[in-house]
């Protein structure tokens, strides 16, 4: 998968559908990202949470439907990856060509 857990990135499609934020974790094909694809949870008593009640969390999203942000362009940037001459395999963006 191009979108690593760090990086900024804006949502293409759904509820959310412009948001930016940053990935908090990449796992099986779906992305936490932080701040969007806010979701109720209804939570019992716990000795962690003693209260219980319901709380805001986010949901992980598909990985098709967000796109790497490009800080200098301002926009979704498709990602690809370049082979230095040392062997490096570095991410690119294909609109500037720039490493990421």
């Amino acid at each position: 998968m191009k979108i690593k857990s760090g990086d900024t990135v804006v949502v293409i499609s759904g509820k959310d559908k412009g948001k930016k934020g940053k990935v908090i974790e990449v796992k099986d094909g779906r992305v936490l990202v932080d701040g969007v694809n806010k979701v109720l949870r209804h939570t019992k008593p716990s000795q962690k949470n003693p209260q219980g009640g319901i709380i805001e969390q986010e949901a992980p999203i598909h990985h098709s439907n967000v796109m790497f942000y490009d800080a200098k362009s301002g926009k979704g940037v498709r990602v690809g990856y370049k082979i230095l001459e040392d062997g490096t395999k570095v991410r690119i963006s294909k609109k500037s060509g720039e490493e990421i």
